[in-house]
């Protein structure tokens, strides 16, 4: 059996006006909503989605000090 396919979610939980994407991993509503019901194909995809919506972004800082 398979390994499962982990969550792209760091806990910076907010989301973006402009672009409709969580500043912490850069996905959609939707594609947060699916996760948990997603199969590996659809997380594999959505993971690939995130790769190519970071480009030049950096991740956010997770710490507030």
């Amino acid at each position: 059996m398979s390994e499962a396919i982990a969550s792209p979610c760091i806990k910076v939980c907010r989301i973006e006006p402009a672009s409709g994407l969580c500043e912490g991993c850069l996905r959609t509503l939707p594609e947060i909503a699916r996760w948990p019901e997603a199969g590996d194909q659809e997380k594999r995809l959505v993971l690939r989605r995130i790769e190519a919506r970071r480009g030049g972004r950096r991740a956010p800082r997770t710490d507030r000090g």
